[in-house]
């Protein structure tokens, strides 16, 4: 990249969470392929992140880049509304065949944010079929929903990147996050806060939404699968639909296809999103039962009341296929077990290290909490130099790699932060 292109980038464009003042600088990826980001000066650098969770089988893979090519000679976009076409088809009729029988209704969108938003407004709209005008909804702290604003209104409010927008949004329901780890004794005391909340205000919640298993940007937290069982059964003994916000999670991140599996529990709603293109397009699913889609469709509207432009766009649904028929190989349950085993050798004896306050692996996903903030700008510094991209989150340090990454290359990316919770110059 150019001095002037760097100089107009720095001046003109806001990326996501960043100061147009005085912005944290970029760094310039000119291609990827496989596991690795290209930067402008012809180095390498491994990426940790899977471009934040979606890249799964890491980039320019023939399977999705062959989807991409045959399908744009056909159309690279047409209207949803009228109109119909066989990717869509193809693709609802996977995401029926991977998920619960239950599930059997599918609204695509454009982005994990908006299929939050679909999955609220299905529920706001179901209880006005019915003759209620509920619009509150529980959840558990340090949770994280996306940016759009219903999504935000679900997300941890006094923890969150939100906080400042929490006098514009709707007043929901917060019960106390689980302190259960997955891998640790599950304590009855958890349910305590959200069973109190959902018995006074059961006539009021129009439903639950919590992310299976694990939290992410509010903490990286991964509760006890018990807890998630409970919450279920709860949601069931007062009939009120529960959400699953799978669009991290989802595609075998855990270790298995979806989080909630973990727990053996079903929802009435279940949002995915991020990797179901395989990190190449942005799409996301929101998916029902016929109960819930039924219900609406007889209310005042007679129909549900959304439709994205870009919704069920024809190249995301065919490289969402491509992908879906990679993962049913099944080769991800492997890969992501051996990810969880190196992840667990690699990063647990971090525990004793003076900066680190605990570790916590399950399946593809690693976590360093430190006892001081990340100077994002010198650890990003820090990692680049060190032929890895990894970037921080407050305290945290985490890395969601591509499933095909190899021993070597997860070598090293646990290598560099080893010597990165070993400098304290990189802690404010």
């Amino acid at each position: 990249m150019s001095q002037s292109d760097t100089l107009f980038d720095y001046k003109h464009i806001w990326h996501p969470y960043s100061s147009m003042i005085n912005p944290i600088p970029c760094y310039s990826v000119v291609s990827a392929k496989g596991v690795y980001l290209k930067l402008t000066n012809k180095k390498n650098i491994i990426d940790g992140m899977s471009s934040w969770w979606s890249a799964i089988h890491g980039y320019n893979h023939p399977v999705l880049n062959r989807a991409l090519k045959k399908q744009i000679k056909k159309m690279s976009h047409v209207m949803f509304g009228g109109i119909t076409h066989p990717p869509a088809i193809a693709l609802c009729r996977q995401l029926i065949e991977l998920t619960p029988k239950k599930l059997d209704c599918v609204f695509l969108s454009d982005s994990g944010s908006v299929a939050i938003e679909v999955a609220i407004k299905m529920l706001i709209q179901y209880w006005q079929s019915l003759g209620q005008k509920r619009k509150q909804f529980l959840t558990i702290r340090n949770g994280y929903h996306g940016d759009t604003f219903a999504a935000m209104s679900i997300s941890d409010p006094d923890n969150s990147i939100h906080q400042i927008y929490n006098n514009l949004l709707p007043n929901n329901l917060f019960a106390d996050a689980p302190v259960s780890s997955f891998h640790k004794k599950w304590q009855k005391s958890d349910l305590i806060s959200f069973k109190k909340i959902i018995e006074e205000n059961s006539l009021k919640i129009a439903g639950v939404i919590l992310e299976p298993i694990v939290q992410g940007v509010g903490g990286m937290n991964f509760y006890h699968p018990a807890y998630l069982k409970k919450i279920k059964k709860l949601c069931d003994n007062y009939s009120i639909p529960i959400i699953f916000d799978e669009i991290a999670t989802g595609f075998g991140r855990t270790g298995r296809l979806f989080a909630f599996e973990h727990a053996g529990v079903i929802p009435d709603i279940l949002c995915l999103g991020k990797a179901i293109t395989g990190g190449t397009i942005t799409l996301a699913a929101t998916l029902t039962s016929r109960h819930i889609a039924d219900t609406i469709s007889i209310s005042q509207a007679g129909c549900f009341m959304h439709g994205p432009t870009y919704m069920a766009n024809p190249l995301a649904c065919a490289v969402a296929n491509a992908n879906i028929k990679i993962l049913k190989t099944n080769k991800w349950k492997i890969q992501v077990s051996n990810i969880e085993k190196q992840l667990s050798k690699n990063l647990l004896p971090l525990i004793h290290y003076p900066y680190v306050v605990d570790v916590r692996v399950l399946g593809a996903i690693g976590v360093v909490e430190c006892s001081h903030l990340a100077n994002v700008f010198l650890m990003q510094k820090f990692f680049v130099e060190n032929g890895v991209w990894i970037r921080p989150f407050k305290k945290l340090i985490y890395i969601v790699p591509p499933y095909t990454i190899s021993v070597a290359q997860l070598n090293k990316l646990t290598n560099v932060i080893t010597q990165a919770v070993n400098n304290r110059s990189l802690f404010i």
